[in-house]
């Protein structure tokens, strides 16, 4: 039987409020266990029975043994009940799915350039953490990461006290309107990849709305990076996610058998809404 479509219990221990609309669950078996493991760029699928279940990033790191983590954006009936619950609400959990990024294969020994907008950061949370966590396996680690504002940057404490206080990790911050308080860049994602005009041997992992990849996917390209370096994740598009319900389909692709993670030359063309 395939253990990947049995609901476990899930007990919620801690709720962190990241930003006014989103809020990261930490998720525990009733023994007290992580629910099971997984990759970077997997999902699981979370339910609360009588309300309905999603697929959502397991965003917490393979290399976090105690625990698994969900940064979710409240946008819908579903997650509006997941937002309203307290510590010590029961869910249901099921998973891994999905394929993850190749952090033990193709990506192992490369300089990697992460970009995220807004809760984009929420699927490259669990890579960035591993190749911390995995330091001697991987070159020199960039983060450009923007948001609508200083507010809504998600795991912005994180980024601060830890990330950006670690060697060979470069964090660019960006956000797009001027804000009181906020002394450091400000600018749409798109031209400040170009601004900073990363390393052309870098592998990119890009993540975000998709008016934002693709501008930065053309951006990229401008600067002279190919297809085969870009990576990205589109899990926003899985239902079922065992390739039943045909409705996560990119050409001959379903995103939850092929993907979530995707090289672009492998997508051919985007889907309708990039």
């Amino acid at each position: 039987m395939n253990e990947t479509l049995i609901p476990h219990i899930g007990v919620v221990t801690d709720i962190r409020i990241d930003t006014p609309d989103v809020k990261t669950f930490r998720v525990l078996t009733p023994d007290g266990k992580k629910p099971f493991e997984h990759m970077p760029g997997q999902c699981a699928m979370l339910s609360i029975p009588g309300i309905g279940e999603g697929m959502f990033s397991i965003t917490s790191s393979p290399t976090n043994r105690e625990y698994m983590e969900f940064s979710i954006k409240k946008c819908g009936c579903l997650t509006e009940w997941l937002h309203m619950m307290d510590v010590g609400q029961e869910i249901t959990i099921r998973g891994p799915y999905g394929k993850p990024f190749p952090v033990e294969t193709d990506l192992k020994g490369k300089d990697l350039l992460f970009i995220a907008g807004g809760i984009g950061l929420a699927p490259l949370r669990s890579v960035i953490n591993y190749v911390r966590d995995n330091r001697q396996n991987y070159g020199a680690i960039q983060v450009i990461y923007g948001a609508r504002s200083k507010d809504d940057l998600v795991d912005y404490h994180e980024i601060l006290d830890e990330w950006m206080q670690d060697d060979g990790v470069e964090v660019n911050l960006t956000i797009d309107r001027e804000q009181e308080g906020w002394d450091g860049h400000v600018g749409f994602i798109p031209n400040y990849v170009k601004e900073l005009a990363p390393d052309l041997k870098k592998t990119v992992l890009m993540c975000g709305p998709p008016i934002m990849i693709k501008f930065t996917l053309g951006g990229l390209t401008e600067l002279g990076f190919q297809k085969t370096q870009i990576y990205t994740t589109m899990e926003l598009r899985m239902k079922c996610g065992v390739g039943k319900c045909g409705r996560c389909n990119i050409g001959a692709k379903y995103v939850c058998k092929d993907g979530p993670v995707f090289r672009f030359d492998e997508l051919g063309e985007l889907p309708d809404e990039y």
